[in-house]
């Protein structure tokens, strides 16, 4: 009996629906009609908005999802307090298919600015028939080697028969797990949600300069103030080290002066009379 792994190589072999392509801004935040029953589709979204306050964004989303019948999942918030407009929030969302495409299209109207939206829409059907047809058959091979466990007579006949139970019943849990997955992924689509500050106002553009002589004497004055700048700059800029050299060179002299008077009061030696 195959294993779990050979499910998973299945569910990633599975046929897959195209994607939506990106949608403008303006553009409406449809799909395509809600499964046909026995159908297993996995939908997924992800949109970028942007808001003027991303946290009171991420609660209204929050609250969206909530009134769909979802809930969220993950977020993640990057607050940037000395530049805001960097600040950004990422919110995972699990919203019912049912819900799916109304609570998409509150999304993009109701938060702010919706500047991308992608969606996805992937056919699990076969994947889901598979798990299904071996978690059947894994429970079905557990019976019978539990009867066959009653009937074993020698002690090696009972190890090995309960090294197979315990063997298919790993296995069983593997598939099961794998169901339960497969089955959440088909009740709720998931919406990652990225929510992003406003730009900052754009610099004010430089003032362009009228021609003639008040032209050239505004341009004149706008140089005289640059050069003037860069020379209280320069000024500033060195006026510490200058200092500094100052202090350096009167200490020299202190010490040279010092040194003279020294000399002086010491004077030549006299001869003996």
């Amino acid at each position: 009996m195959a294993g779990a792994p050979h499910s998973a190589a299945m569910a990633g072999a599975a046929p897959e629906m195209a994607p939506a392509a990106v949608r403008a801004p303006g553009s409406p935040a449809r799909l395509t009609a809600l499964p046909a029953p026995g159908q297993a589709i996995i939908y997924t979204a992800s949109m970028t908005v942007r808001a003027a306050d991303v946290r009171a964004a991420a609660a209204r989303a929050a609250q969206l999802a909530g009134t769909a019948g979802g809930y969220v999942s993950s977020e993640t918030t990057l607050l940037n307090h000395a530049h805001p407009a960097d600040s950004t929030v990422l919110i995972e969302l699990k919203i019912p298919v049912g819900g799916y495409q109304d609570a998409l299209g509150a999304l993009s109207t109701r938060l702010g600015t919706r500047i991308s939206l992608s969606q996805h829409a992937q056919d699990v059907t076969q994947t889901v028939a598979d798990v299904t047809s071996r978690v059947t058959s894994a429970q079905a091979a557990i019976t019978q080697l539990r009867k066959l466990l009653a009937r074993a007579g020698s002690v090696s006949s009972l190890l090995m028969v309960q090294d197979q139970i315990n063997s298919e019943e790993s296995n069983l849990e593997a598939l099961q797990s794998q169901q339960r997955a497969l089955a959440h992924e088909t009740t709720y689509a998931t919406v990652t949600v990225q929510l992003v500050s406003k730009r900052p106002p754009p610099p004010p553009r430089p003032v362009k300069l009228a021609g003639g002589f008040t032209g050239g004497l505004a341009a004149g004055w706008h140089a005289l103030r640059q050069v003037t700048s860069w020379l209280l700059t320069g000024i500033g800029a060195a006026l510490p080290f200058a200092a500094f050299a100052a202090v350096a060179v009167a200490g020299l002299l202190w010490g040279r002066r010092r040194l003279a008077r020294r000399r002086a009061g010491a004077g030549p030696a006299q001869p003996a009379g």
